[in-house]
């Protein structure tokens, strides 16, 4: 499956992003999936790399919890966290869109998700056109909050004071989105 171009003139690029990024809204987007996903609510999901015991634990029952309610999950899936939900998640029937910070050009497709690419459950959107190859600390960044903008709620399981992932919780927090059972700390 190759990769399309998705244009901001296009009837399907999500207008969420152009109100809350504005100006530094994503003229094209490159996806590989099914695009239906966007059109349904979207719960983001962010964790920071240094995660605490605790909040490991409840973050397999969060995962469980919304595979388990169909949610549409939405992430750059990138911390270890993270990654182990959505592992969790792939065992599930609900969409999942993943967000690499990172172009897709010569994206290579791990072997894990390739069964819910298959089932029209999995989208890969990327901001990034051709660079970067990998991902860097400002295409993190800039995926992280595109995945924000793009979530109708979010649910942070672990944010580090002063880290990346409490500057998406007061961006969230400026943008009014609202967020799924999670302490005033944004750690669950």
């Amino acid at each position: 499956m190759k990769p399309t171009v998705l244009s901001s003139a296009d009837p399907g690029y999500p207008e969420c992003l152009r109100e809350r990024l504005g100006k530094h809204a994503p003229r094209r987007l490159t996806v590989l999936g099914n695009l239906a996903s966007l059109a349904r609510p979207k719960t983001a999901l962010f964790c920071s790399v240094r995660c605490p015991g605790k909040a490991i634990l409840g973050a397999h029952d969060v995962a469980r919890k919304l595979r388990d309610e169909d949610v549409t999950v939405v992430s750059g899936f990138h911390s270890p966290v993270e990654k182990e939900c959505l592992r969790i998640l792939l065992r599930g029937r609900q969409p999942i869109i993943i967000c690499p910070a990172r172009a897709l050009q010569k994206f290579r497709l791990p072997v894990d998700w390739r069964k819910a690419l298959d089932a029209g459950r999995l989208l890969i959107l990327s901001p990034f056109e051709k660079r970067p190859r990998r991902p860097t600390i400002e295409s993190a960044r800039e995926r992280n909050e595109l995945v924000a903008a793009l979530s109708d709620e979010v649910l942070i399981i672990h944010a580090t004071p002063g880290g990346s992932i409490e500057r998406i919780s007061n961006l969230v927090d400026h943008w009014k989105i609202p967020s799924r059972g999670v302490a005033s700390m944004r750690t669950i």
